[in-house]
């Protein structure tokens, strides 16, 4: 466990009283946190879990602060992690954070512009646009070519003091995760330290703004050619690591087309047909794609922003995409059973008939309704969430595709609640099934079976010579693993060891028996072999004793074989007094 220091055992008994507050009191036995004598809190918590246990859990990361509450953000786009119920109270945790004093991001910005604020910015309006949680949102003007106002653009900035705070938490968390770790079930596949690690992953990205920077230029050079889609240009020379500089959008945004039916039926299918080339063409999709984050712009094209979350799919991942959005729109359960097992890697056995069984009840749930009829979002983290069921880890791309579908699909229901999502969807199974069967695709795939087969040829008499040469030099080694022969070698051992114990032990009581009775040929010596025969006895005996613990403690833990482990011990020692010896 990491080490503590007492400011970080300050805000363990801080996170400790908070937990306590909202009904989690046992948690906080079970983590060994000292949280003094805060009754009033504690109290307070028995009457907690009359709330369900997600809100609760949502209520402690809001209370807690900027970091707890960016975990929940980054939980609620991981439904291989958390259960569909917490992502969905986890959701609501957006945007939702007071804004930093405007004299603090003034000197923020200033420090990494390394130049005063006006230099740069004809204008830097101190209200944000947007706050959450790591950064806000600034509308700002630039200065033109002849120092006249020039182009309008959203200043992002980095929470000043954000980096610290988060890695003094993120200490804490891992602190805490140690604690828990071993002590509490968790319904997924990963452990509180593996939950914490991957928090860290996402949060060390999300805080380079570098690299989202990067993510939008990408998003945007993959579309530039596309009538309806588009993300904000970057402006790099004012970019650093805390400060994002980008066009600025003007539009409605996604959410606010409720009510305007056909608008939002094509603004939509839009976002479905920008959906569909950035995981099948461009293998690069947009991870958060939430209302707050698509606009209408005021051309008619889609914007999409903030790309602190985005995935990369490698052409082996879209291919499995392609089996498991094939077996969707064609109902076959056992295809998509398959591949999910076949793309993840598995702890232990997976019952293959059980698993198929409940993607067949998913299929089942949602092919020919419409999202009013349903009674909740047709969604593929449901699936992912499945497969976390059956112990089968799929990698993290996986798991962020599945949300973001998951976030249009919710949005189609509110926008387009009348539709059928399968019908919807199919124009593009025929598109995607179409590319596969290509001649090209076809002639590429063949192309790439040769080169790997003729390359596993020239391979073949090399390895079959290497296997040869170590046979022959003796170098080669088989060995065959038999469970049940390593137990039995395991048993052999411990009757071989309790045998040699008992024989001294008896050894060692008929010695002291016979220096005792006086038996030795030099009786001069009577009393100090009396008190010899004393110890040795003794030490025969107590030995005695501790063997006969020991198998009964052994026996304990196999009890089956009390009585005869048992028995044969007390047989060894009294064997001869019962033939009459």
């Amino acid at each position: 466990m990491p080490h503590m220091n007492i400011r970080d055992l300050g805000r363990l008994r801080e996170i400790g009283v908070v937990l306590a507050r909202h009904g989690f009191g046992q948690l906080v036995q079970v983590a060994g946190i000292d949280i003094g004598k805060r009754k009033e809190d504690v109290a307070a918590g028995t009457k907690a879990p009359d709330l369900p246990v997600a809100r609760r859990i949502r209520m402690v990361l809001v209370d807690l602060g900027p970091t707890f509450v960016k975990l929940g953000q980054v939980l609620s786009v991981r439904p291989d992690i958390a259960p569909a119920d917490l992502i969905e109270e986890l959701a609501i945790l957006q945007d939702r954070v007071p804004a930093s004093p405007a004299d603090e991001i003034r000197a923020l910005v200033e420090e990494e512009l390394g130049r005063p604020i006006g230099d740069v910015f004809a204008s830097f309006d101190p209200e944000p646009l947007a706050s959450a949680s790591i950064a806000q949102v600034h509308r700002a003007v630039l200065h033109g070519e002849d120092g006249t106002p020039g182009e309008e653009v959203a200043v992002k900035v980095q929470r000043p003091g954000i980096r610290g705070r988060i890695r003094s938490d993120l200490h804490i968390l891992y602190s805490l995760a140690h604690l828990l770790q071993g002590r509490i079930p968790l319904p997924g596949i990963y452990t509180p330290v593996g939950i914490v690690q991957e928090f860290e992953a996402a949060i060390t990205q999300e805080l380079d703004f570098l690299q989202e920077a990067r993510a939008a230029t990408r998003f945007r050079a993959c579309f530039a050619e596309h009538p309806d889609i588009t993300a904000p240009q970057v402006h790099g020379r004012w970019t650093t690591g805390r400060i994002l500089v980008l066009e600025l959008f003007e539009g409605q945004r996604i959410r606010d087309l409720k009510g305007q039916e056909e608008v939002a039926a094509a603004a939509m299918r839009k976002v479905m047909e920008a959906t569909y080339q950035q995981v099948f063409e461009h293998g690069f999709f947009h991870g958060d794609p939430h209302p707050g984050n698509l606009m209408l712009l005021k051309d008619g094209r889609i914007g999409f922003i903030d790309f602190g979350l985005t995935g990369t799919l490698t052409g082996e991942m879209q291919d499995v995409i392609i089996h498991l959005f094939t077996g969707l729109i064609s109902q076959d359960a056992e295809s998509v059973a398959l591949t999910l097992y076949r793309a993840g890697a598995t702890e232990g056995r997976v019952d293959l008939k059980s698993f198929r069984s409940e993607i067949q009840r998913l299929l089942t749930k949602y092919h020919g309704a419409t999202l009013e009829e349903l009674t909740e979002s047709a969604s593929l983290s449901e699936f992912v969430q499945v497969a976390a069921r059956h112990r089968i880890r799929l990698v993290p791309e996986y798991a962020v595709l599945a949300r973001a579908v998951s976030l249009l699909d919710g949005l189609v229901r509110e926008l387009m609640p009348r539709c059928d999502i399968v019908e919807e969807v199919r124009p593009y199974a025929l598109r995607l099934a179409g590319q596969r069967l290509a001649p090209e695709r076809l002639g590429g795939d063949a192309l790439r079976l040769f080169q790997h087969a003729h390359i596993a040829a020239q391979d073949l008499p090399l390895q079959l010579s290497q296997l040869l040469l170590d046979a022959e030099r003796g170098n080669m080694v088989i060995q065959a693993r038999d469970p049940e022969a390593a137990e039995l070698r395991e048993a052999i051992q411990r009757s071989a060891n309790r045998t040699a114990l008992a024989l001294l032990s008896a050894g060692m009581l008929i010695a002291g028996a016979i220096l005792f009775s006086g038996g030795a040929p030099v009786l001069v010596f009577g009393p100090s072999l009396m008190l010899a025969g004393a110890l040795v006895g003794g030490m025969g005996a107590l030995l005695f004793v501790g063997l006969a613990f020991h198998v009964l403690f052994a026996a304990r833990l196999h009890p089956r074989g009390v009585r005869r482990q048992a028995v044969g011990v007390f047989r060894f020692f009294f064997s001869g007094r019962q033939r009459g010896d």
